[in-house]
């Protein structure tokens, strides 16, 4: 596995305090509304699973997550502590307050059956995808459709940038156990496609569950 170095910002929430637990097999979906100032945990159970995740402004669901505000409000690729997740017209939906992995992807996409024959061989056309389960979620609640579908977060996943500018989906750095805490800054939707992906390094070719967990506000951000 990489080694990656880096100072962890630790949790002081306590798990037995949350008010909701939820372990997501591989391969399935999450798709949840948050209160502003209530606190988001992602745990990685086993170990360099890709959560690949999505969030929608609960008041205009137009606005979602962008990648590109993001980044370069942050002057930088990647997420970790003190990252703040923007919108489309550029409004915080949350913060990272803790995190014990240190680098989180936003440029290496989800899985699809497209780029699953694109990438690996056409034989992987009917596997399941992020995609998928994406869409599937999002079927659940009136006046979302594909065109909702934005760049997400890919929270545990290691894809690497080159000198060149081109991606490399490398071997996981995060670990069993290991988790990221966001809190909300606004009304906002979280959607979750818990990676299904056989092919790619990243996850070891091992697609494994993650836990969700939620506090309601303490009046502080959760962190040490």
């Amino acid at each position: 596995m990489t080694t990656y170095s880096f100072e962890p910002a630790l949790s002081v929430l306590n798990p037995d305090d949350a008010v909701y637990d939820k372990t997501i097999p591989a391969g399935e979906g999450w798709l949840h509304d948050l209160l502003p100032g209530q606190i988001l945990r992602i745990v990685d159970l086993e170990g360099n699973q890709a959560v690949d995740t999505l969030l929608y402004s609960a008041e205009d669901p137009g606005d979602h997550y962008s990648a590109i505000r993001t980044i370069a409000n942050q002057r930088n690729l990647y997420l970790t502590t003190g990252s703040v997740l923007l919108t489309e017209s550029g409004r915080g939906l949350m913060k990272i307050t803790a995190d014990t992995c240190g680098r989180h992807d936003t440029i290496g996409g989800a899985c699809s059956a497209q780029s699953n024959t694109v990438r690996y061989s056409h034989d992987t056309l009917p596997m399941h995808n992020c995609r998928d389960t994406f869409m599937l979620m999002l079927s659940s609640r009136s006046g979302y459709s594909k065109r909702d579908l934005a760049p997400n977060v890919n929270f545990f996943m290691n894809v690497p940038v080159t000198p060149e500018g081109e991606l490399t989906f490398a071997d996981g750095i995060s670990g069993p156990g290991r988790y990221v805490e966001m809190t909300a800054l606004a009304p906002v939707t979280v959607l979750i496609s818990n990676c299904p992906q056989l092919n790619n390094p990243c996850n070891a070719y091992n697609p494994t569950p993650a836990q969700v967990l939620i506090w309601d506000s303490k009046g502080g951000e959760g962190h040490v």
